[in-house]
């Protein structure tokens, strides 16, 4: 679960192992062998990847699947309109 939760939001922010490795300060390899399933991140690690892209810790270790939206910097029009595009997708 947590190797797909990686990967899926590695790739939905347009990084490669590479760049995530650097911004975590560690290998390519250690990115790729989560991404793969054959280690897990340490505890330390999955906080700062929650950071790097801005979910929940129990959104990446599959706790739940509520992915949190920051609305800061967003007018209160534009935050209804938001709202609106949410209620319209879940009632389709």
């Amino acid at each position: 679960m947590i190797a797909d939760r990686i990967k899926k939001l590695r790739e939905e922010n347009n990084m490669t192992q590479t760049i995530l490795a650097k911004k975590l300060g560690i290998t390519r390899s250690s990115v790729n062998a989560w991404e793969m399933g054959i280690s897990v991140p340490s505890t330390q690690y999955i906080v700062e990847l929650a950071n790097i892209f801005d979910v929940s810790t129990d959104y990446l270790l599959g706790v739940n699947n509520t992915v949190s939206l920051s609305v800061e910097g967003l007018t209160d029009k534009d935050i209804e309109l938001v709202h609106s595009i949410i209620v319209h997708l879940r009632n389709k």
